[in-house]
């Protein structure tokens, strides 16, 4: 090697990784599905506008994608969308179903046969028809998906069916065309799935106030002549117990992820077929993941594990489970099978999420598509490590620290490194440990991150995730806290140059943190909820509309907990810097909710910045509004925390 260390200051390290590069590997691929002998799955496209795109791997290896810009494959049902396509092989080639963004109209599309052909109707009303979970039948001459339905302008104004889409495009100007499936009501359904003998349906159902990880019903009906399901009855889940995903065995059995042990295992017919204290389901942010998939030979592939996740096969018979070997330390909520092939999205603290193939015969799993390649020398990747720690009353917290790190600098002797606590959004989620390269523009400056699970993360079990019902912005808030305050004491950071920093829910952990704490010299808050009395009554979307009845009790018994928690009530109580970024088209955590703390800010002195971005919405998905972002958050650290970050523009702070 004999190359020379540099001792600089930690923050001033000079990196390879920047924000343009982060910007352009930001996204995964996702919505994988195998149609014929092809691999296909959606991709992100950061560059061209933030556009999803859809993606085809020939058996050869090559790669194509298969619809060009502006082209869209992307659900806006339930705003965080679903499983936007669905395709099949017919003596012609294949033929796609997808939804595409700009109109929420679905269409049929054939590669090389002309432009798309829409299914169904542009919306008189609202938010516009929406579709997710297509799933084609063409023995029928349909597509079934669930139909999201806005019927009137309000965000609530809005209803969920399963139906059935005609392929021959007559619904196309014609709302009364499509079929509706059920008889059913309930505010939130996810796509049915058809039973081997085509003979019954099952598909999973919620409603207000629940979310789908407290409490959703598994229901099955018969599938009438004409189509139609008939005599629907709940066959498992209820109000405490939460379903994520059902599917048929090829036999005909009914296989389903409960939580009912405290824990998402799979049943078949109500029997347990691998009782774990670990996950095989997860949170339903989107319709349409899958988190196990059964293959014609009756064992199952899954994704599983406790906190970090493996992609598996599952013998029902025996209850033993063989996972995939390879370096992938994460698997996303993505799987499909055709024969003996399995393939899903995997990553690792090496590889950013890439598309995996596993050979159930012969146990080989092997990369396919979105191939890892190492945009910069891997020597400056972060070299994380998954730690627990002790928090109020002895509770358990878990996290993934990345210290700072540089092939090519050290700090001087006795220097302690500036770290920031990153919040995960949600906040029923969590962070999983694979290359991030926005983390890696942190560490290889010399900055160092914390991504911490706070209590309410899921991938722990139930028990866990309850820990945040009626404490959302006290247990976040002191479990972030407590790592900051440990990693501090122990002398891994400097306690005197600690930041928060968070999106959407994370958003709302970092400036509740801000308000409510003096551990940190400044934050970045990200897209926030900030006014719970606003969000609560009508400022945000439907599906989490009566989310704040668990994460912060209910509103008709509690009414003053709202103001009382919220950063907006005690902006007075801020006093640390910090930069606002919000999207303006966001409908989730609306720009109105930024604004409303700006307000309560103004005259005080506190040195922050608000930067707004016009068509970004929940979710920064452009290129140039990632670069943005990253490098106003830099000089945010840079200026708290004393800094010489070369080559950065400058933020201007107002007070």
């Amino acid at each position: 090697m004999g190359e020379s260390v540099q001792t600089l200051s930690y923050g001033s390290w000079p990196s390879p990784v920047d924000a343009a590069l982060a910007a352009a590997h930001d996204g995964r691929p996702d919505d994988v599905g195998l149609v014929g002998d092809e691999v296909w799955w959606t991709a992100p496209r950061p560059t061209e506008g933030g556009r999803r795109t859809l993606v085809r791997r020939y058996p050869d290896g090559t790669e194509e994608p298969v619809l060009p810009a502006p082209w869209n494959v992307r659900s806006r049902v339930l705003e965080y969308g679903g499983r936007p396509w669905a395709a099949h092989m017919t003596g012609a080639g294949p033929l796609v179903v997808f939804v595409n963004f700009a109109d929420q109209r679905l269409y049929s599309y054939r590669p090389g046969g002309g432009e798309p052909r829409p299914l169904t109707p542009v919306s008189p009303v609202g938010g516009s028809l929406r579709w997710a979970e297509p799933e084609p039948r063409p023995e029928r001459g349909e597509v079934w998906c669930v139909l999201e339905e806005f019927t009137g302008d309000g965000p609530s104004d809005v209803r969920r069916v399963p139906v059935a889409v005609p392929l021959d495009g007559s619904a196309a100007d014609d709302r009364a065309a499509v079929r509706e499936l059920t008889g059913e009501r309930h505010r939130f359904v996810t796509g049915p799935r058809l039973s081997p003998d085509g003979r019954r349906a099952a598909w999973l159902a919620w409603d207000h106030p629940r979310m789908p990880w407290d409490g959703t019903e598994l229901l099955v009906a018969e599938v009438g002549p004409d189509g139609t399901f008939l005599d629907a009855r709940s066959v498992a889940g209820g109000p405490e117990e939460s379903i994520a995903q059902v599917d048929w065995a090829p036999d005909g059995a009914l296989l389903y992820a409960s939580d009912r042990t405290g824990w998402w295992n799979l049943y078949r017919d109500g029997r347990a077929l691998c009782a774990r204290e670990e996950e095989f389901g997860g949170p339903l942010w989107k319709l349409g993941q899958r988190w196990f998939a059964p293959l014609d030979s009756g064992l199952i592939a899954v994704v599983h594990g406790r906190g970090a996740t493996a992609l598996g096969i599952l013998d029902p018979e025996t209850g033993e489970v063989v996972d995939a070997v390879g370096p992938w330390t994460e698997f996303a909520a993505t799987l499909a099978v055709h024969g003996e092939r399995v393939v899903a999205v995997g990553a690792s603290p090496r590889s950013a999420f890439e598309v995996v193939e596993l050979d159930t015969r012969t146990g080989r799993a092997r990369v396919i598509g979105a191939t890892h390649e190492d945009a910069v020398d891997p020597a400056y990747y972060p070299e994380p490590r998954s730690r627990t720690f002790t928090g109020p009353d002895g509770r358990e917290i878990h996290a993934h620290i990345h210290p700072p790190h540089n092939p090519g600098c050290r700090a001087p002797e006795g220097e302690l490194p500036p770290y920031v606590v990153w919040a995960h959004g949600g906040p029923t989620s969590r962070s999983p440990l694979v290359l991030d390269l926005e983390i890696a523009y942190f560490t290889s400056r010399g900055i160092g991150v914390a991504e911490v699970n706070y209590g309410g993360s899921t991938g722990f079990g139930r028990e866990y995730r309850d820990r945040l019902r009626e404490q959302w912005g006290v247990v976040d808030v002191e479990d972030c806290a407590a790592v900051a305050l440990a990693l501090a004491e122990e002398g891994a950071a400097d306690r005197k140059r600690l930041a928060v920093r968070g999106g959407s829910a994370g958003g709302w952990t970092a400036a509740a943190s801000l308000a409510t704490t003096d551990v940190y010299a400044c934050g970045t808050v990200i897209y926030p909820v900030l006014d719970l009395t606003g969000w609560a009554t009508g400022g945000t979307h439907d599906f989490e509309s009566q989310y704040l009845e668990s994460l912060i009790g209910p509103h008709a018994e509690v009414p003053d907990r709202y103001p009382e928690r919220s950063p907006v009530t005690h902006a007075d109580r801020v006093t640390a810097p910090f930069l606002l970024l919000q999207g303006l088209d966001d409908v989730i955590c609306p720009p109105v909710q930024c604004e409303r703390f700006l307000a309560r800010m103004a005259g005080r002195g506190v040195p922050h910045a608000y930067l707004a971005f016009e068509g970004e919405g929940h979710g920064f998905r452009r290129a140039a509004t990632m670069v943005r972002a990253l490098e106003a958050e830099l000089s945010l650290y840079s200026q708290v925390f004393g800094l010489n970050v070369p080559n950065v523009p400058a933020l201007e702070l107002t007070r």
